[in-house]
């Protein structure tokens, strides 16, 4: 029997709407039970802080706890790969990072392909740095800094959290653009590079503002510049270096994603409920006191964002040489 054309294609497309309604019930069902969301970094650090918030949010929005999970380690590779080797229907869900998004860049053994095997969810905003000193340390500006560092060439002690750390690459992408030569120093941990900064054996760090803050308040580091493209409320008598660097701008990302073939529709209803999270006066001050800037966006844009992290942070990691492997 041959069947007329326009029954045909009637036909199709009833059978793909009748095909998408268990998946749109599975959205409006979602979620039935608990969510885990993977942490690649220790409780109590600002990343964890940050998901706990949103993860408190989502849990009173949906009606189920979305409970932290940290397995820190393997410079957030751990945490991904649980994620990835995850069912993808929406219970398992990973706190992005930069570290994250440029792990590829710094391990080349990898199971998977962070860009291919994790849809990214929703961004939950950005964490800007500061360019801190040693109180007697002799520049009062980034052009005195500069100038310093130009005329004591690889004589500067750059203090990192460890090599390949957004501290670390952060201050690469400085002695890129600004074409100065700094002596990198990595420690095994925020305090440690604190301490030796605070002595003077150090001189330098570009360090996430939340961790600096309290310091330079308290008069133990001098703040230069901030590494976003503008002044920022935490800090507002601090300039920016792309006021003397132009176009140097760094912010460590927050946000969250999911198994790559987790259905679109759970992965919609995600995003609107994080961004309306972002929307609410009590979870955005929290972000902020914590020294995130909260930004909302669409999974396409944070996806977008992640591949430009990624493009930029390669230019750096080649330009420096950086290799763990």
């Amino acid at each position: 029997m041959r069947v007329p054309r326009r029954q045909f294609l009637r036909w199709v497309a009833n059978a793909a709407a009748l095909s998408a309604l268990p998946r749109r019930a599975l959205a409006l069902d979602y979620p039935a039970r608990p969510v885990r969301v993977i942490v690649g970094y220790a409780a109590g650090s600002a990343p964890d802080i940050g998901a706990r918030i949103i993860g408190q949010w989502l849990s009173d929005r949906l009606g189920q706890q979305f409970v932290m999970e940290n397995r820190p380690g393997a410079g957030t590779n751990l945490s991904t790969e649980t994620v990835v080797r995850a069912t993808p229907d929406g219970y398992t869900l990973l706190l992005i990072a930069t570290p994250n998004m440029i792990s590829g860049l710094l391990h080349h053994d990898l199971s998977f392909n962070f860009i291919r095997d994790i849809a990214p969810v929703g961004c939950v905003g950005a964490t800007p740095f500061v360019m801190v000193v040693s109180p007697s340390f002799p520049a009062q500006t980034v052009p005195e800094f500069i100038a310093y560092a130009k005329a004591h060439p690889g004589q500067i002690n750059m203090a990192s959290n460890g090599t390949g750390n957004l501290t670390h690459i952060t201050g690469e992408l400085f002695k890129m653009m600004a074409g100065v030569d700094l002596f990198h120093v990595p420690y095994r941990g925020e305090l440690e590079a604190q301490a030796d900064l605070f002595a003077g054996r150090a001189q330098v760090m570009f360090d996430p503002i939340i961790s600096a803050i309290g310091p330079v308040k308290g008069g133990k580091l001098r703040a230069l510049a901030v590494t976003t493209a503008k002044r920022v409320d935490a800090l507002p008598g601090v300039p920016a270096i792309a006021e003397f660097v132009p176009g140097y701008e760094v912010e460590g990302w927050l946000g969250f994603g999911t198994p790559s073939a987790t259905p679109p529709e759970i992965i919609d209803k995600l995003n609107r409920e994080i961004n309306a999270g972002i929307d609410d006066p009590g979870v955005r001050t929290r972000l902020v006191d914590l020294g995130n800037v909260p930004a909302k966006m669409s999974p396409a844009e944070y996806a977008k964002l992640i591949a430009d992290e990624n493009e930029k942070w390669a230019k750096v990691i080649k330009f420096a040489g950086i290799k763990l492997d």
